[in-house]
Protein backbone atom coordinates (compact mmCIF):
# COMPACT_ATOMS: atom_id res chain seq x y z
CA UNK A 1 0.00 0.00 0.00
CA UNK A 2 1.11 3.14 -0.66
CA UNK A 3 -0.26 7.04 -0.66
CA UNK A 4 1.27 7.68 -3.47
CA UNK A 5 3.46 6.34 -7.04
CA UNK A 6 6.84 6.22 -7.81
CA UNK A 7 6.27 8.53 -10.64
CA UNK A 8 4.90 11.44 -8.58
CA UNK A 9 7.86 11.36 -6.73
CA UNK A 10 10.02 11.63 -10.09
CA UNK A 11 8.25 14.77 -10.64
CA UNK A 12 9.38 16.16 -7.41
CA UNK A 13 13.16 15.03 -7.87
CA UNK A 14 15.23 17.47 -9.74
CA UNK A 15 16.99 14.31 -10.66
CA UNK A 16 16.83 11.01 -12.53
CA UNK A 17 16.77 7.89 -10.70
CA UNK A 18 18.95 5.12 -11.59
CA UNK A 19 17.85 1.56 -10.47
CA UNK A 20 19.06 1.42 -7.49
CA UNK A 21 17.46 4.62 -6.48
CA UNK A 22 13.99 3.75 -7.61
CA UNK A 23 14.18 0.65 -5.28
CA UNK A 24 15.21 2.62 -2.71
CA UNK A 25 12.35 5.45 -3.72
CA UNK A 26 9.68 2.54 -3.53
CA UNK A 27 10.91 1.38 -0.16
CA UNK A 28 10.65 5.04 1.19
CA UNK A 29 6.75 5.48 -0.06
CA UNK A 30 5.83 2.29 1.45
CA UNK A 31 7.29 3.26 4.50
CA UNK A 32 6.14 6.99 4.54
CA UNK A 33 2.69 5.31 4.00
CA UNK A 34 2.80 2.78 6.90
CA UNK A 35 3.51 5.90 8.56
CA UNK A 36 0.82 8.41 7.45
CA UNK A 37 -1.51 5.37 8.21
CA UNK A 38 0.02 5.23 12.02
CA UNK A 39 0.22 8.62 12.49
CA UNK A 40 -3.29 8.97 10.81
CA UNK A 41 -5.49 5.82 10.15
CA UNK A 42 -5.66 3.39 7.75
CA UNK A 43 -7.16 4.84 5.03
CA UNK A 44 -8.10 3.20 1.92
CA UNK A 45 -5.73 4.20 -1.07
CA UNK A 46 -8.05 5.26 -3.67
CA UNK A 47 -9.76 7.74 -0.78
CA UNK A 48 -7.12 9.48 1.64
CA UNK A 49 -7.52 12.78 1.32
CA UNK A 50 -5.01 14.95 -1.14
CA UNK A 51 -2.65 16.60 2.27
CA UNK A 52 -1.88 12.64 2.92
CA UNK A 53 -0.16 12.18 -0.36
CA UNK A 54 1.64 15.62 -0.30
CA UNK A 55 3.30 14.51 3.19
CA UNK A 56 4.26 11.03 2.22
CA UNK A 57 5.53 12.72 -0.92
CA UNK A 58 7.39 15.35 1.13
CA UNK A 59 8.81 13.19 4.03
CA UNK A 60 10.10 10.63 0.80
CA UNK A 61 11.53 13.41 -1.02
CA UNK A 62 13.26 14.56 1.95
CA UNK A 63 14.50 11.15 2.32
CA UNK A 64 15.94 10.69 -1.24
CA UNK A 65 17.66 14.03 -1.11
CA UNK A 66 19.45 13.35 1.88
CA UNK A 67 19.31 9.38 3.10
CA UNK A 68 22.50 9.33 5.00
CA UNK A 69 21.00 12.61 6.77
CA UNK A 70 24.52 14.72 6.57
CA UNK A 71 24.15 18.20 7.64
CA UNK A 72 27.66 19.38 6.79
CA UNK A 73 29.27 19.44 3.48
CA UNK A 74 32.60 21.36 1.86
CA UNK A 75 33.81 20.47 -1.56
CA UNK A 76 37.19 21.63 -0.85
CA UNK A 77 39.08 18.86 0.82
CA UNK A 78 35.83 16.96 0.65
CA UNK A 79 34.57 17.60 4.56
CA UNK A 80 31.25 15.55 4.77
CA UNK A 81 29.73 15.79 8.26
CA UNK A 82 26.42 14.79 9.85
CA UNK A 83 24.59 14.53 13.62
CA UNK A 84 21.57 13.83 14.60
CA UNK A 85 19.61 17.50 14.48
CA UNK A 86 16.72 14.95 13.16
CA UNK A 87 17.37 13.01 16.43
CA UNK A 88 16.51 9.09 16.00
CA UNK A 89 15.42 9.75 12.53
CA UNK A 90 18.35 11.10 10.75
CA UNK A 91 18.75 9.28 7.55
CA UNK A 92 15.27 7.67 7.67
CA UNK A 93 11.79 8.56 6.56
CA UNK A 94 10.20 10.53 8.70
CA UNK A 95 7.18 12.82 9.46
CA UNK A 96 8.03 15.85 11.50
CA UNK A 97 6.28 16.77 14.63
CA UNK A 98 3.74 19.14 13.15
CA UNK A 99 3.59 16.50 9.87
CA UNK A 100 2.56 14.34 12.44
CA UNK A 101 0.09 16.45 13.96
CA UNK A 102 -1.54 16.98 10.67
CA UNK A 103 -2.10 13.70 10.08
CA UNK A 104 -3.81 12.99 13.17
CA UNK A 105 -5.77 15.80 12.27
CA UNK A 106 -6.93 14.73 9.30
CA UNK A 107 -8.08 11.43 10.89
CA UNK A 108 -10.17 12.77 13.13
CA UNK A 109 -8.11 12.75 16.06
CA UNK A 110 -7.75 16.06 17.23
CA UNK A 111 -6.38 16.85 20.89
CA UNK A 112 -7.47 19.74 23.00
CA UNK A 113 -10.16 20.28 25.29
CA UNK A 114 -13.13 18.94 25.44
CA UNK A 115 -16.91 20.34 27.21
CA UNK A 116 -18.79 17.78 29.62
CA UNK A 117 -22.11 19.21 31.05
CA UNK A 118 -21.86 19.41 34.87
CA UNK A 119 -24.36 19.86 37.26
CA UNK A 120 -24.95 20.84 40.41
CA UNK A 121 -26.52 18.87 43.31
CA UNK A 122 -30.23 19.74 43.36
CA UNK A 123 -30.01 22.22 40.84
CA UNK A 124 -31.91 19.97 38.47
CA UNK A 125 -34.81 19.90 41.13
CA UNK A 126 -35.52 16.51 41.31
CA UNK A 127 -37.65 15.25 44.48
CA UNK A 128 -35.08 14.39 46.95
CA UNK A 129 -36.29 12.69 50.65
CA UNK A 130 -34.21 14.32 53.10
CA UNK A 131 -31.42 12.12 54.53
CA UNK A 132 -31.18 9.96 51.03
CA UNK A 133 -28.90 10.33 48.30
CA UNK A 134 -30.83 9.40 45.12
CA UNK A 135 -29.41 6.94 42.23
CA UNK A 136 -29.31 7.38 38.59
CA UNK A 137 -30.19 3.74 37.38
CA UNK A 138 -33.39 1.78 37.05
CA UNK A 139 -34.99 0.33 39.98
CA UNK A 140 -32.33 1.43 41.85
CA UNK A 141 -33.07 2.93 45.63
CA UNK A 142 -32.21 5.75 47.75
CA UNK A 143 -29.08 5.44 50.17
CA UNK A 144 -29.30 7.19 53.35
CA UNK A 145 -26.66 9.92 54.02
CA UNK A 146 -26.88 10.47 57.56
CA UNK A 147 -27.50 13.96 57.73
CA UNK A 148 -29.41 16.94 59.53
CA UNK A 149 -33.10 16.60 58.86
CA UNK A 150 -33.58 19.97 58.05
CA UNK A 151 -30.85 20.18 55.03
CA UNK A 152 -29.46 16.83 53.88
CA UNK A 153 -25.83 18.32 52.78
Amino acid sequence: MAYATLDDLKGRLDWTLDADEERIATSALEDASDLAAHYGRDWPEDTAPRMVRTLVLKACKRYMSNPDGFTQSRAGDETLGWNDAAGENAGTVYFTGEEQKLLASLAGRNSGLYISDVTAWRSQRRPVSVGLVPVDFPGGKEFPFYADETEPW
